[in-house]
């Protein structure tokens, strides 16, 4: 029941539904104490309205964004909690009182402070947006962009203005519970003074010395740093917070490129999810600002995404564009029809031109170049089970999908069996659970799939925690504990000393990646991921979500797994280890095979999971195992040859790609001699 209330409020917790519920059923109670009247009963019921909007606020609920729609939003609220006070001094016969009038102008007065408090901030924060954000773009040299005000002062600057408040309705409640006005008094004073004290403090930062230049300005700087920098490469990437990821994917290729790198963003809400990287990045929300920059050095553009923004860049004729993507699989997203918008379409392997072939969307051939995968470099070949190791499978199943297909995903119809059956194997063997980070954003009963699943997976671990068989080393798990915690402390005082800006401008101004600062975070983050495996025993099952570990970590640490398909699949073949896949739509082994290329090699599960042992068999005996052979040549046909490697072949493309670039504009210009030669002759 709480479950269902929990989806239907739109709330993320338990804890949320009850603040909810709290501050929802508050304001009546304290209509009713105002009534009534009582001064503690008032006190109470407003204190709980309080905390509990507070705590709704903190946890970004979405019940707070519907009373903003429906004109109660946090002013409204504050509001009525001052007016019910009044109406409760009337009650309390005070209406003749020197505190009834006190706190009626007080309130009135401590509104009259919202709309210079509000416009400061809104003209504060207007002023110091910048036509574009940029992080390891060397600004501060060229332009004059000031300190951000304190953060104190406009971080939830609406609620903390509002909640100076406080002051005034705890001596005024004080007051009229003591019969004496000097506590109400006190309060009001220190609202006023706390409020307009806040208003000044604002006020210095609207003056001219501590704005940044004009748009214009701005726009020409950076327009001066590409004529001096001369990117010659470019990934260009929009899209939504949640897909920060598909242009994440690719910074570790884009700061091996031998060509100069540049990565254009498009949403600022991108560049704030943007993992740490040394290759410089312009995030330009506007569309006009950047079809008017001064891009002509860059000759290969790379897309990640097919969005209807890339309309902006591949524009641009001077270029050469090229569709990247963010993974390889069999969905159709890889075959999308509007790949033809691009000069050339970049897969991994001869798959992704055969399937491109298949689906007959306009691609052609000769368009196609393959270049491998370089972000699988990571990912280590099998070499068995180390003897004495109880054997891992990783269950990695992808989301339900925006169409919310059941075939999509094999978590809501085959999770529960797939994950009891590898708990119950005998011999036993480590489950490692790691969903997809979209589960359950489309489809509620995706999400309730993935707690089902995590349950089982918590429960099974402490069930195998109390059996005797499964002891750890305690003193080698303390170890690793211990230095997991030297390491993360390490790491916090490193990401404190490098996101320690202002605001957006100051972080524009100062964005230029500290290399040391960066090389160290790399080394730990590595010794991190060895002693987060250490730390716990080698049987215990793990449910994990989260960015860390990686998936690719995970893959390292397993030596099988089961998943859907998703290009999670074609990396993991990359490893050479057994895998599963479930056919969830229950085309039939064949058919399933047919349609997804990536399948065949793997072993095939229905729903009810019945062909795991197969899987484990061939853990268990790699010498047996029947598909060995088969992912081997799976993966040169999938991932390309592992010589020259992905990345090698990466940069071949770029180059070749950059020649044919600048032969089209050499062939330009030289057309546009000849017939400016030829207008002048017959002039």
């Amino acid at each position: 029941m709480i479950s269902t209330a929990i989806r239907v409020a739109r709330v993320g917790s338990a804890a949320e539904l009850a603040a909810a519920v709290l501050m929802l059923a508050g304001f009546p109670a304290i209509m009713v104490a105002a009534l009534a009247p009582s001064v503690p009963a008032f006190a109470a019921a407003t204190a709980v309205t309080y905390l509990a909007d507070h705590y709704l606020h903190r946890q970004g609920s979405y019940l707070i964004n519907r009373l903003s729609k429906v004109r109660a939003g946090l002013s409204i609220r504050f509001l009525i909690r001052q007016l019910l006070l009044i109406l409760l001094l009337a009650r309390l016969d005070l209406s003749n009182n020197l505190i009834f009038y006190g706190a009626t102008a007080c309130f009135i007065a401590f509104y009259g402070l919202q709309a210079p408090h509000g416009a400061l901030v809104t003209l504060i924060r207007n002023r110091r947006r910048l036509p574009v954000a940029t992080r390891n773009v060397d600004l501060a040299s060229r332009i004059r962009i000031p300190d951000a005000p304190p953060m104190v002062l406009l971080n939830r600057s609406a609620e903390k203005m509002l909640h100076l408040d406080l002051a005034a309705v705890v001596g005024v409640l004080v007051a009229a519970g003591m019969d004496s006005t000097l506590p109400g008094f006190i309060g009001i004073g220190v609202t006023i003074v706390l409020g307009s004290l806040y208003v000044l403090a604002l006020v210095p930062y609207v003056s001219k010395g501590k704005i940044p230049p004009s748009a214009d300005e701005v726009l020409a700087k950076v327009d001066d740093w590409l004529r001096d920098y001369k990117p010659e490469t470019v990934l260009y990437f929009s899209g939504s917070k949640d897909s920060a990821y598909q242009v994440n994917m690719w910074l570790e290729t884009m700061e091996q490129l031998e060509s100069r790198p540049l990565i254009i963003l498009r949403e600022r809400v991108i560049l704030q999810n943007l993992a740490p990287t040394t290759v410089p990045v312009i995030c330009v929300p506007g569309g006009v600002h950047l079809m008017n920059m001064d891009l002509s050095s860059v000759r290969v553009a790379l897309y990640a995404a097919n969005v209807g923004k890339n309309i902006h860049l591949l524009r641009v004729p001077t270029m050469k564009h090229v569709f990247i993507g963010h993974g390889d699989s069999d969905k159709l997203a890889s075959v999308n029809p509007f790949s033809k918008a691009y000069d050339e379409v970049w897969v991994a392997g001869r798959a992704g031109r055969d399937r491109y072939a298949i689906a007959d969307v306009g691609v052609r051939d000769e368009d196609i170049v393959e270049v491998g995968r370089p972000q699988l470099a990571p990912i280590q070949n099998w070499q068995g089970v180390p003897e004495g190791r109880i054997p891992t499978v990783l269950y990695a199943p992808t989301w339900e999908g925006w169409d919310g297909n059941p075939g999509n995903t094999s978590l809501m119809l085959a999770g529960e069996n797939i994950v009891k059956k590898l708990l119950k194997a005998d011999p036993p063997v480590r489950v490692l659970y790691k969903p997809h980070p979209f589960t359950g954003t489309v489809l509620p009963k995706a999400g309730a799939a993935h707690q089902k699943v995590s349950a089982l997976i918590e429960k099974a671990t402490a069930e195998r925690a109390a059996d005797p068989r499964f002891q750890a080393e305690a003193s080698a798990s303390a170890a690793a504990r211990a230095e997991l915690a030297r390491i993360e402390a390490r790491l916090a005082v490193l990401a404190g000393s490098g996101t320690e800006k202002g605001d957006e401008a100051e972080a524009t101004r100062d964005g230029v990646v500290d290399v040391a600062r960066y090389e160290e975070i790399a080394r730990l983050r590595g010794e991190w991921n060895d002693a987060y495996w250490r730390s716990f025993p080698v049987w215990e099952h793990r449910v994990i979500t989260g960015a860390e570990p990686r998936l690719y970590d995970c893959f390292n640490v397993s030596d099988a797994m089961v998943s859907d398909i998703s290009s999670v699949v074609s990396d993991f073949i990359a490893s050479g280890k057994p895998y599963a896949v479930t056919d969830s739509a229950e085309l039939g082994e064949e058919e399933f095979k047919r349609q997804n290329t990536a399948v065949r090699a793997a072993t095939i599960l229905s729903n009810k999971a019945t062909e795991l042992g197969g899987l484990l068999d061939a853990v268990r005996d790699p010498a047996a195992d029947p598909l060995a052979e088969d992912r081997v040549e799976l993966k040169q046909y999938l991932l390309g040859p592992d010589e020259p490697t992905s990345m090698e072949q990466f940069n071949t493309a770029v180059a070749n790609l950059a020649i044919k670039a600048e032969a089209r504009n050499v062939g330009q210009e030289s057309r546009a001699a000849a017939s400016a030669a030829e207008a002048t002759t017959k002039a």
